[in-house]
């Protein structure tokens, strides 16, 4: 979705006017996704619905979504600064929905992990025998909604901070990536009745924004010493100038620029020896070293799922265990 997000508008010269266009697109693919589930999966309850017809009729609600907003969302697009600033501002509102779907998927998908086993327990105990399919009546539902808001209340703050934060930055059109992709996931993981963590889901989702940042930062550091590398000997404002219309250029004539900027570095170094000075490959070294993702903070989640996992089943072996031998 970020990468998509930038290739389309934010690479653009004329980026307001791109996110006029692709901004009611997204919202169009995040209301299908969402419309899809909720005829599988909510009306499916009542009536039978076949994955053909929802995905159809998703598509349905989408079309009519996008055509009553892409004219105001242009409008107001156009009001905006030409700017990353002035696109970041566009997608407040479809942040604060793809939450808000992020949200139920999580309570569709977290509390149904949750109250699994509880509904087991109390099916083998009303009936005295072990049975391959488990009742869950409604309290039991209502229980495991209210421990998911309890916990949440009591101890999100700090895994909110920790996602939010502290492993990298992140502005509207990278939450909404983020919120979009463990959205569809957890969503596609629940139709296929998969047991996947929506937090593990999510901190992976923030994972892959902050690696393809940083893909293209170094990317951008390697297409600078380019520059840099084609323009030796020139002044300083000279070199400036030309960045500066790089990085302002479409993506085809920023493949241009470089092509060219390439044809002249070879040509220096086939007549003068190396192509970049000693001050610049340092210079190369460190942009390409730069962290934008925690490594630390990454290594921490990392190393919380292998240890608590492999701990959470053998603490529960040893439980079972112990009360069966009381039972015995």
């Amino acid at each position: 979705f970020l990468y998509l997000i930038k290739r389309s508008v934010t690479y653009r010269s004329e980026k307001t006017d791109a996110a006029g266009r692709v901004v009611p697109v997204l919202i169009a693919l995040m209301v299908w996704a969402y419309t899809t589930y909720m005829l599988l999966k909510g009306l499916g309850q009542i009536v039978k619905v076949g994955f053909p017809v929802a995905l159809l009729a998703g598509a349905g609600v989408a079309v009519v979504v996008w055509w009553f907003i892409h004219k105001p969302l242009g409008r107001l697009a156009l009001r905006q600064d030409n700017s990353k600033q002035g696109v970041n501002r566009l997608f407040t509102w479809p942040l604060i929905c793809s939450a808000a779907l992020l949200s139920f998927a999580h309570g569709a998908n977290d509390v149904a992990n949750a109250i699994g086993p509880l509904a087991a327990i109390y099916e083998a105990v009303k009936s005295g025998a072990i049975a391959s399919r488990a009742a869950t009546p409604l309290w039991i539902m209502v229980l495991g909604a209210l421990g998911l808001a309890i916990g949440l209340a009591l101890y999100g703050s700090k895994l909110i901070r920790t996602v939010g934060k502290e492993i990298t930055e992140l502005d509207n059109m990278r939450a909404y990536s983020i919120a979009m992709a463990a959205t569809l996931t957890v969503i596609v993981a629940s139709q296929l009745g998969m047991p996947v963590s929506t937090t593990h889901v999510t901190i992976g989702a923030v994972f892959g924004v902050g690696f393809l940042r940083e893909l293209l930062k170094v990317n951008y550091a390697k297409m600078e010493a380019v520059v840099f590398a084609g323009h030796q000997g020139a002044d300083r404002a000279e070199v400036e100038t030309y960045l500066h219309r790089f990085e302002a250029a479409e993506v085809q004539e920023k493949k241009q620029m470089l092509a060219d900027m390439k044809r002249r570095a070879k040509l220096r170094e086939t007549a003068e020896g190396a192509v970049f000075a000693k001050k610049e490959q340092k210079a190369l070294k460190k942009a390409i070293k730069k962290e934008i993702v925690k490594r630390s903070v990454v290594m921490r989640i990392v190393a919380a799922w292998i240890i608590t996992v492999p701990a959470t089943a053998v603490l529960a072996a040893i439980l079972f265990h112990i009360v069966s031998a009381i039972l015995s």
